[in-house]
């Protein structure tokens, strides 16, 4: 497998270069592949962190790690995405081994919480999510439900 070394920064701290890479996959990801129109940047980005697993210099996996009371009165996780080119090195389960281990040394004892596409529920389960909406919903028109890790 690929040398992928993980980084956290706060926003203050990324780079203008890791700061485009972040938002060009995002939107290249979300927006464009997922055809979903949404507030990219929704100020939200400014009071987390943000993980990064990159190779040669390029981010090609991301989350975005957000504290309490922000997107939910928990600790939450979210933006989690691969570069296409890189799926194959079959990244998400490390990156979402590397959020939550991040968000735990901030946050300890909070409860993180995430809005997971409903199609992926399988995945968060196997890093220890469990689903906690009765119903899925509809969030940027595609279904979701609501997960947590205790």
């Amino acid at each position: 497998m690929a040398n992928v070394s993980w980084v956290v920064r706060p926003f203050s701290e990324l780079s203008s270069l890791e700061l485009y890479q972040i938002l060009q996959l995002r939107i290249n990801v979300f927006m464009l592949e997922q055809e979903c129109l949404y507030d990219e940047c929704d100020n939200k980005d400014l009071k987390g962190k943000h993980l990064m697993g990159l190779i040669d210099g390029n981010v090609v996996a991301y989350a975005r790690l957000l504290p309490p009371n922000i997107s939910y009165v928990d600790a939450s996780i979210g933006r989690v995405v691969v570069n296409p080119n890189s799926r194959h090195l079959k990244l998400g389960t490390v990156l979402m081994r590397e959020a939550i281990s991040s968000v735990r040394k901030d946050f300890p004892s909070e409860i993180i919480r995430i809005s997971a596409q409903a199609h992926l529920q399988g995945f968060y389960e196997n890093v220890g999510f469990v689903r906690v909406s009765e119903e899925p919903y509809l969030e940027d028109n595609i279904p979701h439900v609501e997960m947590e890790l205790k």
